[in-house]
């Protein structure tokens, strides 16, 4: 499974205010607890911040870099924003994200053309949101044709299937799940990703919902997730749904954590 930690954002009232003030410290400080609990990315997003985006994404960009020796997430729809951030960011990240709409489509295709980077395919054209599980894996198969077109390997491309609210449509959890199954199984070495917590927005209990969403997809074969690593039992489900689904060979990883003390 391939951890974006998602709390360095900006949408995030503490960030926000470490962001505004400068405080360098803080935002490290996230970064580190966030890779020390199993982040293998670590999201960068300054999007509340209209018209100092780029130079915010830099600045976070840098200072995640100087005390982690995980790559970072550059999240933001502006394509400008990214290159921005990536004209500072050590060797290959992960770009969030790419879409079928044409003019971010167009706008975002030669930053990752020829690259190492991975990037985020996001299910969404000018159409507007897929609903269905069909109209999802439409827009992903025309994604990854094109993007294996301009060099990119199927390992570089995780198409986010987009996790739509269930307090807004009672079908988004399932059709989210049934994309899942069909791009995992359709598309040898092409990865999956989410921003899990979407799923719970405007419901009472939320990290129960995201929790028991999570291992769902993680059945249906999801292998990357945009969450919160401090949530120390969600990590350790996880690491469990794994060993059960087959996907940690002799059960490795699970005892590995077990012997750190993850599981408890």
């Amino acid at each position: 499974m391939i951890i974006v930690g998602e709390l360095i954002n900006a949408s995030r009232k503490p960030i926000a205010e470490a962001i505004k003030n400068r405080d360098a410290s803080y935002i490290q400080q996230v970064a580190k607890d966030e890779q020390a609990s199993g982040a293998n990315y670590i999201d960068v997003n300054a999007g509340t911040f209209v018209g100092e985006e780029a130079e915010y994404l830099k600045w976070l960009v840098q200072l995640v870099q100087a005390v982690v020796d995980s790559p970072c997430c550059i999240d933001s729809p502006d394509p400008k924003a990214i290159e921005a951030a990536l004209a500072v960011h050590k060797g290959p990240a992960m770009l969030n994200s790419i879409s079928l709409e044409k003019d971010r489509y167009d706008a975002f295709i030669p930053l990752v053309s020829g690259t190492a980077h991975k990037v985020v395919a996001l299910c969404m054209s000018d159409e507007g949101m897929p609903e269905t599980a069909e109209a999802r894996v439409k827009i992903a198969d025309e994604l990854i044709n094109r993007l294996v077109k301009k060099g990119l390997t199927p390992d570089q491309i995780y198409v986010d299937p987009l996790v739509q609210p269930l307090s807004t449509n009672y079908i988004f959890g399932v059709e989210f799940l049934k994309a899942i199954e069909i791009i995992m199984n359709n598309y040898p070495g092409v990865h999956t990703m989410c921003g899990l917590s979407n799923i719970s927005f405007g419901l009472p209990l939320r990290k129960f919902l995201n929790r028991t969403f999570g291992i769902m997809a993680i059945d249906r074969g999801l292998d990357g997730m945009i969450m919160n690593p401090l949530d120390k039992e969600f990590m350790a489900s996880i690491i469990a749904a794994e060993a059960l689904r087959g996907t940690d060979a002799y059960c490795m990883n699970y005892l590995q954590a077990y012997r750190k003390k993850l599981l408890e």
